[in-house]
């Protein structure tokens, strides 16, 4: 069977160290040390740890290289996060958001994390940017909180 692959928004990074977040946190990225999901990280991601506590980039630097697919932001990408905002899925402010949704839309992950419930994970949004997917040809993407993450159950 496949290995789920799934894109990581930056903010599960961090919350490892987030009280509250943490434990549920862990329990992903262990996952991820034991090769049960292999993640997919963007040059968004890379860029928004520069701005993040050393503790959080050490954390993510400790990540298995084989574990992880990088994808890069294009053109493509750009104009569909651009499009998320023009139909009104989230306000300009959010074009990160919009940015990370479409790269994972892009690189046909199974499932986008997040911990994000104002912009991202809230089914108000997912139908946002599903809705623009399908009008444009894009495949749906699932985006949903690292835990309960139903990849964990995906090999039974």
């Amino acid at each position: 069977m496949r290995k789920l692959r799934v894109y990581v928004d930056t903010c599960v990074v961090g919350a490892v160290f987030d009280d509250g977040l943490d434990w549920q946190t862990e329990k992903f990225w262990n996952a991820v040390r034991q090769g049960k999901i292999a993640i997919v990280i963007s040059d968004l991601l890379k860029k928004e740890l520069k701005q993040a506590p050393r503790r959080v980039r050490d954390y993510f630097k400790a990540l298995p290289e084989s574990q992880i697919e990088y994808v890069v932001s294009t053109e493509e990408s750009d104009n569909l996060a651009a499009r998320y905002i023009a139909e009104n899925v989230v306000g300009d402010s959010s074009l990160n958001d919009c940015k990370h949704v479409a790269m994972a839309t892009l690189a046909n992950a199974d499932v986008l994390v997040s911990w994000n419930l104002k912009h991202m994970v809230n089914i108000n949004r997912k139908r946002g940017y599903n809705s623009v997917n399908l009008k444009l040809g894009y495949p749906q993407i699932e985006i949903q909180s690292p835990y309960p993450l139903e990849v964990f159950y995906a090999e039974k």
